[in-house]
């Protein structure tokens, strides 16, 4: 039998209450599907509402909350395949949402059927990483089964599917189809979809209350007193937020090693290097905003992507607005792409508006990106790296002395860096389990190691079994949390 993965210790990460998590993944995962950043928070107020119309006692509105908040936190992990289907990841999903693909669209069971299992699996790890109730990772796990069997991963039907999965479904539709639609017009959706996605009962008890539970819903309401707050680790948020790109895995944890070692090379107080630390972690909270396509386009982007690209880290610092708790970190987040010259993004900062922690934040994330592998580029090794973003500083676009200190913290200097446990897995598998993290195929990932694809095929089969999951994504979710990779 494998090891047990309980006793391979995570990777050491700042931590914060679970609601803290839960709120910032529900933002994350509203971008990805072109919501508007508090679709899940009104969707979960609507299912307390249901459940509470319904007779469900306080624990089973809790779990109808926590299902509806973080019932898209396996989306990222799927964007690239929705991307392929329908060009755009985020628009696409939004038009599916509304009932608004355009007729002859390719969406069908056959090619939704994977991106719904990869989706739910990750979703259920989420839940297990945060430490949520059973029955939470459980209705996560199965968020996209339908009431007549249609839907996945399993085609479950009728009592067989957990009943918070009817509560965040009805939920979700009704937020969603109300909103974008004529309320008469939403409602007989949601009277076609009862008997198909969720009971006709449900469905027939939403629509009678529908006028009085909308009107509530407009007065808004704090869910967050009713969440957990034991705490876990802020990396979960950077990391599912990471699944959406596989050549960003690891980005905002190498990130944050840079800018902490080099905070303290500084003579930053630890407070500040803690405060540092938390924004690396949270700066791609707005890039699940912008469509793979446009993030994987080769060549330099178009004048209408950039405009998108400047958007990523104005949702980021509007995490700060939505989520109190974070305000500090996301607003010292969304300066990353800031540069000295004012040629940054997206409030054109310069000097005089930068202090030396968004300085040292810029610097790390530049070099970080520069050793890494992008789709329209190889990765540099680091002496080139390192001589590029100090040509970068002299040219004015970086502090000079904060890239001074990044480079040193880069040599190892301001810090040890954390060992990786592997007891859990060979070394070989942890090399297959990083390289296809980042998104290789059996194939490519064979070619690199110099074995054969079928011993690639292997390797991944035992670190499925070993991780006790069954796809990449949630391979690759589960590994960063044990600090395998």
């Amino acid at each position: 039998m494998p090891d047990a993965i309980h006793p391979a210790a995570p990777v050491s990460s700042p931590t914060v209450p679970a609601q803290v998590a839960v709120r910032a993944l529900a933002l994350a995962g509203d971008l990805s599907m072109g919501q508007p950043p508090d679709q899940s928070v009104r969707a979960a107020r609507l299912a307390v509402r249901l459940a509470q119309l319904q007779g469900a006692d306080e624990s089973a509105a809790r779990h109808a909350a926590l299902v509806s908040l973080l019932r898209w936190s396996g989306c990222t992990a799927n964007a690239a395949g929705f991307a392929t289907l329908l060009g755009d990841d985020v628009g696409g999903r939004e038009a599916m949402l509304r009932q608004g693909l355009p007729e002859g669209h390719p969406l069908n069971f056959a090619n939704i059927a994977p991106l719904a299992h990869i989706h739910c699996e990750v979703a259920g790890e989420v839940a297990a990483l945060l430490g949520l109730p059973g029955p939470v990772e459980t209705g996560l796990r199965h968020v996209w089964e339908h009431y007549d069997g249609s839907g996945a991963p399993r085609q479950l039907t009728h009592e067989a599917i957990p009943p918070v999965v009817y509560l965040t479904s009805l939920a979700g539709d009704l937020e969603i189809l109300s909103r974008t639609h004529p309320v008469a017009a939403a409602c007989q959706m949601i009277l076609q979809l009862g008997g198909v996605k969720y009971p006709n009962a449900m469905a027939q008890l939403a629509v009678a209350h529908a006028p009085a539970l909308l009107a509530a819903l407009e007065q808004g309401g704090d869910i967050d007193a009713d969440l957990p707050a034991h705490p876990v680790a802020l990396s979960i948020v950077a990391e599912l937020i990471e699944l959406k790109l596989p050549w960003l895995t690891g980005y905002s944890r190498r990130v944050a090693e840079l800018a902490v070692r080099a905070a303290a090379l500084a003579g930053l107080d630890p407070e500040q290097g803690q405060r540092l630390e938390r924004a690396a972690l949270l700066h791609g909270i707005g890039r699940a905003s912008v469509s793979n396509t446009i993030w994987e386009r080769p060549g330099r982007p178009s004048a209408a992507d950039w405009e998108r690209i400047r958007l990523a880290p104005y949702w980021t610092a509007r995490a700060g607005a939505l989520i109190p708790a974070l305000r500090d970190e996301a607003e010292l987040a969304s300066r990353l792409y800031e540069r000295l010259d004012g040629s940054g993004y997206f409030r054109n900062l310069d000097r005089d508006s930068l202090a030396m922690p968004a300085r040292l934040l810029a610097a790390a994330a530049a070099l970080a990106a520069l050793c890494a592998p992008r789709p329209w580029r190889s990765a540099m090794s680091e002496p080139d790296a390192c001589q590029q973003l100090q040509a970068d500083a002299q040219a004015g676009l970086f502090d000079p002395q904060a890239v001074q200190w990044v480079v040193a913290a880069a040599a190892g200097q301001g810090g040890a860096a954390p060992s990786l446990p592997r007891r859990l897995l060979s070394e070989r598998e942890a090399e297959v389990l990083r390289r296809i993290s980042l998104g290789e195929s059996n194939k490519e990932a064979a070619r690199a190691m110099q074995i054969s694809p079928s011993t690639v095929r292997t390797h991944v089969e035992s670190i499925f079994r070993k991780l006790q999951c069954s796809t990449r994504a949630a391979a690759t979710l589960k590994g960063l949390s044990l600090g395998l990779i």
